[in-house]
């Protein structure tokens, strides 16, 4: 296969009838059969194949659902299923930016949870939401590895210890505005 796999190159003949996928865009439905493609004769490819599609376009779409569920021949209620458990995974996209917090317990014992609420408070948002205007998604995650600087978030891929609601206020302020 080259760049630009296409749907009888990986589906057999009549697997795809019924799915609707107009929900995806051209260059996205390109991203998610690539990844498939590219993935799916590994072993156990499944959540390789999730990983690849939201790396290459930041979410999981839900009308790449019939299109990694075809390729590895499960159901689409088995891929949703994977989707929905695991938090890592989103199935809308996220904001220009990203902030997750640290839950676990290091970063609990050192205020994290007042962190967290300031946190909703300030952007509007719960964990696991997007603010209104698109600019910040809010994530809370059970460790980012930086214990012995807690409490830890991290934005757009760095991390901050040491975090104080001051802090993060500052860190917030300094976001970019969406593009």
């Amino acid at each position: 296969m080259g760049s630009n796999p296409t749907l009888s190159a990986i589906f057999p003949r009549g697997v795809l009838a019924g799915f609707a996928m107009t929900a995806l865009d051209e260059p996205q439905r390109l991203a998610v059969l690539a990844v498939v493609e590219r993935l799916r004769r590994e072993p156990g490819p499944l959540l390789e194949i999730l990983h690849g599609v939201q790396d290459a376009l930041g979410w999981i779409p839900p009308a790449a659902v019939p299109l990694i569920a075809g390729a590895l021949n499960l159901s689409r209620a088995e891929v949703h299923g994977v989707i929905s458990f695991y938090h890592h995974f989103r199935d809308t996209p996220a904001g220009a930016h990203v902030v997750r917090l640290c839950r676990a317990e290091s970063c609990q014992a050192m205020g994290a949870e007042a962190l967290e609420t300031h946190a909703c408070a300030r952007l509007g948002v719960a964990p696991g939401q997007t603010t209104p205007d698109g600019r910040v998604t809010l994530e809370a995650v059970s460790c980012l590895g930086h214990c012995a600087c807690s409490p830890a978030v991290m934005i757009d891929g760095e991390p901050h210890g040491r975090v104080t609601k001051a802090r993060l206020d500052e860190l917030l302020d300094a976001l970019e505005p969406r593009a």
